[in-house]
């Protein structure tokens, strides 16, 4: 059986994997304080804990049944050996790496998609996930998810550079460290890419399904009722749209979510005007307009495609709608907003015929 000389933070990491436990469940199975377990997986070989704790942790090995310690053997070699092309990772470098990603999510909320790739790739381009512990391989999953954000923000949402594939091989990162809400997370950023690529009864069996799904906090699952509805007016079924996202609407009332709350007016105003009633479209699009919270440019350019589609059905107020739409593309312009573009181009189109096309 391996033995272990002195124990690093390293290896109890590996022995915590290998006994396949949270670092909860482990800092329990120890009798050690939790911070301790964490110090341990922050700082890997540069930490050496205590000669007590050493002590339980040879324990904690000499009492692992023969799977768990196979395990912990493969994984200490892959760890000394550094696994083929590996680039190793210093504990400063994960708070570098850290911050980056807080960096890159405020540049996604400013549609700064020209920053926010660059913080991403310098982590991305640099690294073989094969080649990374568990900390790396889930900062590496969490830069695809918001490599996926960007691009379907972009609009680009089908191919080998795009957000679905980014996606997909964060989704397979989380699964393989065992983190089912973020798994979850991601099935529901998949489910927006169907959407938004026609695929409308997939998306909205795939909300359905994720609206009801544990792995997901409560806001999410509101989320996924409000896209449900969201799925089901684009493809022509407005009135049951409105039932579904009104209770999403409510959902999000409840949880004190005004932005979501918002967000729910501006879906239910479409639906409305899908369903050729113009007076409560526009009654919930000025409440969508008045409400939000979030001064984001993407934002502005979906409220304002929402709202000039909805002047636009009017011919009273078709020049209106068509300043509104206008003003909109501009912007999605100046932002490389593709998709959103795209969709007031498809509104313009389609404009004088019995349907038009909702922008998300």
């Amino acid at each position: 059986m391996i033995s272990v000389q002195q124990w690093t933070g390293r290896e109890a990491s590996a022995l915590r994997a290998a006994l396949r436990m949270s670092t909860r469940t482990f800092a329990e199975h120890l009798g050690v304080a939790l911070r301790t377990v964490a110090k341990w997986e922050k700082l890997g070989a540069d930490t050496v804990p205590r000669p007590d704790t050493q002590a339980i942790l040879d324990t904690a090995l000499a009492h692992a049944d023969m799977l768990a310690r196979g395990r912990f053997e493969a994984l200490l070699s892959r760890s000394m050996d550094g696994r083929a092309g590996r680039s190793p990772v210093r504990s400063a470098d994960y708070e570098t790496w850290t911050e980056d990603l807080d960096r890159a999510i405020v540049c996604l909320s400013r549609q700064n998609f020209s920053f926010a790739s660059h913080l991403l790739n310098r982590w991305l381009g640099s690294h073989n996930p094969r080649a990374l512990d568990d900390k790396g391989l889930y900062l590496y999953g969490r830069s695809l998810v918001l490599l996926g954000d960007l691009q379907r923000d972009q609009g680009a949402t089908l191919g080998p550079l795009s957000a679905h594939h980014s996606y997909n091989t964060a989704r397979s990162l989380f699964a393989e460290l065992d983190i089912p809400r973020r798994v979850a997370q991601i099935e529901l950023s998949l489910a927006v890419v169907d959407e938004m690529s026609g695929k409308l009864e997939m998306s909205a069996r795939q909300y359905e399904r994720l609206a009801t799904d544990e792995r997901l906090s409560g806001r999410d699952r509101a989320r996924a009722r409000l896209w449900v509805g969201t799925a089901l007016s684009k493809n022509g079924n407005n009135g049951y749209a409105v039932k579904v996202m009104a209770a999403a609407n409510h959902a999000f009332e409840d949880l004190a979510e005004p932005e979501d709350w918002s967000v729910a007016h501006q879906k239910i105003a479409l639906a409305y005007r899908g369903a050729g009633d113009l007076t409560r479209a526009l009654q919930y699009i000025d409440i969508a307009r008045s409400t939000g919270t979030v001064d984001s440019p993407m934002q502005h350019v979906r409220l304002d495609t929402a709202h000039g589609h909805i002047l636009l059905s009017d011919p009273a107020t078709r020049d209106d709608g068509l300043s509104v739409l206008d003003d909109a593309a501009q912007v999605a312009r100046q932002y490389g907003l593709s998709h959103q573009l795209r969709s007031i181009e498809g509104i313009r189109r389609s404009c004088d015929g019995p349907s038009a096309v909702l922008s998300r």
